[in-house]
């Protein structure tokens, strides 16, 4: 089981970005995806996650109105545009797999993390 997340890269402040997951070894058409972020020296942090069939999407707040997440089931997967990247969106961000139809923010509700991909946003 193997989740890539790619799409990272150098942006300028304001710039979009669109980051991709792409699920390999097992279909995660019934399980929530999750997008986490950690910057240096900080702890990981919950962006945005999708439940099983696209009908339900939760961001955390410092990204809410900014980043759209979204799936395609067909092709096993997941997408989030950026856009209005600030400096402080700069981190390496990982998806994740839930361990059920619906997950939240919390970590520990997902089963299965990929290779992250570095977002680097400059000012």
């Amino acid at each position: 089981v193997q989740l890539q997340a790619s799409g990272g890269g150098l942006v300028q402040a304001g710039d979009s970005l669109r980051l991709s997951c792409a699920a390999s070894g097992r279909t995660f058409s019934n399980n929530a995806m999750g997008w986490f972020r950690q910057a240096p020296g900080k702890e990981r942090e919950f962006v945005a996650a999708i439940s099983w069939n696209g009908g339900s999407t939760i961001y955390s707040d410092s990204v809410k109105g900014r980043f759209t997440v979204s799936r395609d089931n067909a092709k096993n997967m997941v997408w989030m545009q950026m856009t209005s990247l600030k400096p402080e969106d700069t981190a390496v961000y990982v998806c994740a797999a839930g361990r059920r139809s619906y997950s939240g923010r919390d970590h520990k509700e997902y089963a299965y993390w990929g290779q992250g991909t570095q977002v680097t946003v400059s000012s």
